[in-house]
């Protein structure tokens, strides 16, 4: 039996969520500070690269130069074009990233229900239920 299988795209999605969420948060942390320019990351285009078995470029050897963030599969962290930018050039929109941070939350709970479900069907099979 395969978890991988058995669990789908669901663990690496989550994993991916985390990540976006950590990325957010920063953004809100960051919205008054003077010229910080607020990111973000394809998610569906990161989900799908690892769905069709794509990984990030993996190092081999310690001397190798380190190449971004191996979370997203080779895909670099965007800047997000404000709608209104600020004077002190700020890109923090606190409206778009709360509301990026909430919907990225509860796609992240779905995933962890789905994966509750799939776990609880795997107990009462092992245990023959």
């Amino acid at each position: 039996m395969n978890l991988d299988n058995a669990f789908g795209i669901h663990a690496k999605a989550m994993s991916l969520r985390t990540h976006r969420a950590e990325v957010l948060a920063t953004n809100i942390a960051n919205a008054e500070t003077p010229n910080y320019l607020a990111k973000d990351f394809d998610f569906n285009a990161v989900l799908q690269s690892a769905a069709e078995g794509r990984s990030a470029m993996q190092s081999t050897n310690s001397n190798h130069i380190q190449t971004g963030d191996s979370e997203l599969m080779g895909q670099d962290l965007m800047y997000r074009l404000p709608e209104q930018p600020s004077i002190d050039g700020n890109t923090v929109e606190l409206q778009t990233e709360r509301a990026e941070f909430t919907k990225n939350a509860m796609q992240y709970q779905a995933s962890v229900r789905f994966l509750n479900g799939k776990v609880s069907g795997l107990i009462t099979a092992i245990r023959g239920e």
